[in-house]
């Protein structure tokens, strides 16, 4: 991981200095930012989907392509996203040249690196160069750690104790009963909220212990009342990042709808 960091940055650099005018052409800045990006979503897909694509073409195909044991990086879905948002803000002017070791701290700031949320380098550049960060302050600590007990409830308290019941029902649904069914299905349903729930609460909490405030990533999810709400309050940080990095640059919702549809099918 230390490796890609440092890879990273020095590609981010590069584009920097790139999109200057008086150093050289934007298209060089172009091709590093392509570069980076293909490399980036390149390492995902081999570490993550290579297995899977194997095993699709074998049976597809009757091919016999081995699997490989590939061991997982921790956290690589979260840190290579991140890594992409601040190269591609780099290439459009956003992102600021700064010390190799503020970018380190913040791809690899630990309290939201396994389940999130996805952060901008504009929201947390500025509190990692703070005097503050990493100074335990009583009331930051007192709000993180009420902050990541809740989370902490939320996942072990109801969280697991309805995972049980779930996967009792799920397990063998032959057998159920339609009250069993409905059940086993409001229990995975409400597991899945509490759980996502919890990890953000933690993530938010922990990060209020040294200072640093995350963006909210999961906000009254069964409340909403449509489809397009309830998207956009599940997962926010990577909702947006669809948004930003992907829905947007092909095109959003422009007026031809067949172009409007294919831009939302290639997001998915």
């Amino acid at each position: 991981m230390l490796a890609s960091v440092a890879f990273y940055f020095a590609v981010s650099n590069r584009i920097q200095i790139a999109v200057q005018p008086e150093q050289t052409p934007p298209t060089r800045a172009r091709l590093w930012t392509i570069f980076g990006v293909v490399t980036n979503l390149g390492l995902l897909v081999y570490f993550k989907y290579s297995n899977f694509f194997l095993e699709n073409l074998n049976q597809i195909l009757g091919t016999e392509f081995a699997t490989r044991s590939i061991l997982l990086p921790l956290a690589i879905p979260f840190f290579t996203l991140q890594q992409i948002t601040y190269l591609v803000d780099s290439y459009r002017g956003l992102a600021k040249r700064g010390p190799a070791l503020n970018y380190l701290v913040f791809v690899t700031f630990f309290p939201q690196l396994i389940a999130g949320p996805i952060v901008h380098h504009k929201e947390m550049m500025p509190q990692f160069m703070k005097t503050t960060f990493g100074v335990l302050r009583s009331w930051y600590f007192l709000l993180g750690l009420i902050t990541f007990s809740v989370g902490l409830a939320k996942k072990l308290l109801i969280a697991d104790n309805l995972a049980i019941h779930a996967d009792q029902g799920f397990s063998d649904p032959s057998n159920l009963t339609l009250l069993d069914a409905w059940l086993a299905t409001l229990c995975y349903t409400f597991q899945l909220y509490f759980d996502f729930s919890g990890y953000s609460d933690m993530a938010i909490g922990l990060a209020l212990i040294f200072g640093i405030r995350l963006p909210l990533n999961c906000f009254l999810l069964y409340k909403s009342t449509s489809i397009q709400q309830f998207w956009r309050r599940w997962h926010i940080a990577l909702s947006r990042f669809l948004r930003d990095y992907v829905y947007i640059p092909l095109g959003g919702g422009c007026r031809n709808r067949v172009r409007v549809a294919g831009n939302l099918m290639l997001t998915f």
